[in-house]
């Protein structure tokens, strides 16, 4: 069963304009002025290939930064121009092992297991009366649910629950969004994008505007991702 792939604490999605230095010093001062944070590049994108030039572009890596190889052609890359980009590839592959996932976990837990409250429930607990109900107390209280002990033992994400729960293609759609996003992105103005609060939905909806943003830049623009520790 695929497992998801781990990249560090926060992944954060830097974008420049056409014609913008597009460095990787360029990008991590960006994520420092905003964050106050230094990264490491992030190799999340599958690079692009053309039908008819692919043969030579594979080789080359032009517009591209941080890119590694496999028998010598250029597979993945922490960034690059978006043209050389394969966001649809990367999408789709972080959806397809997503699925694979969730299709795992409705047989293994969910056909076995009673349906569980999400941890976010229990943080909210916290949030009303942190006193009396302490983080440590909260956890405890959601990891005793049979269904979340389950998913310990199988190694699925616990904390995914709410997502699991939502059906396949809501589970595999919040991966393909998070695939090409991560947790936060700066504009190319320099405005930085993260979600409001903790919840799932405030996840989804800071994606959406994510991958809205980067869906209408030029096809000359450049994205970096950068993990910070």
């Amino acid at each position: 069963m695929p497992t998801p792939t781990r990249y560090a604490d926060l992944v954060v999605t830097v974008c420049f304009a056409p014609g913008d230095d597009a460095d990787w010093f360029a990008a991590s001062e960006k994520v420092n002025d905003l964050l106050e944070a230094n990264g490491t590049p992030a190799r999340r994108y599958r690079v692009r290939h053309r039908r008819l030039t692919g043969w030579l572009t594979r080789f080359i890596g032009y517009y591209l930064l941080d890119a590694a190889r496999r028998f010598g052609a250029i597979t993945v890359a922490a960034g690059g121009r978006k043209s050389r980009l394969d966001l649809t590839g990367t999408a789709a592959t972080a959806a397809h092992d997503a699925a694979l996932r969730w299709r795992a976990w409705n047989t293994h837990i969910a056909a076995r297991t009673l349906p569980a409250r999400p941890w976010e429930d229990f943080l909210a607990q916290h949030h009303a009366a942190p006193a009396t109900v302490t983080v440590a107390e909260a956890r405890r209280r959601f990891e005793q649910q049979p269904r979340v002990l389950a998913m310990l033992a199988h190694h699925f994400d616990p904390y995914e629950l709410s997502v699991y729960q939502a059906g396949e293609a809501t589970y595999a759609g919040l991966h393909w969004r998070a695939a090409l996003i991560g947790d936060a992105l700066i504009t190319t103005d320099g405005r930085l994008l993260t979600p409001a609060g903790d919840s799932v939905a405030d996840r989804f909806r800071f994606l959406n505007e994510a991958c809205a943003y980067v869906r209408s830049l030029h096809r000359r623009a450049r994205l970096c991702a950068v993990a910070i520790a």
